[in-house]
């Protein structure tokens, strides 16, 4: 898909995942891509905060979270 297929209803998997994420890092494919606010207001109030980023440093912010023991998912679009 495309960045503009997030949607709450897309993200819905990573509100039930135990245990539960403290992060999400969103890749958004070539490029960083604005995400509707709406849809970060509601991950936040799951306690789910939302970093979105190009996916090649979306995947190295995955990886530096992980390493570093934080409860962390990714969802990335290819490039």
């Amino acid at each position: 898909g495309a960045y503009r297929d997030i949607s709450h209803e897309s993200l819905s998997l990573f509100r039930l995942l135990e245990p539960q994420i403290e992060i999400l890092v969103l890749g958004t494919g070539d490029r960083v891509e604005r995400l509707h606010p709406t849809i970060l207001k509601q991950m936040r109030e799951c306690g789910i905060a939302v970093e979105v980023q190009d996916t090649p440093n979306a995947c190295a912010t995955f990886n530096f979270l992980t390493s570093e023991k934080r409860l962390a998912a990714a969802g990335l679009i290819p490039p």
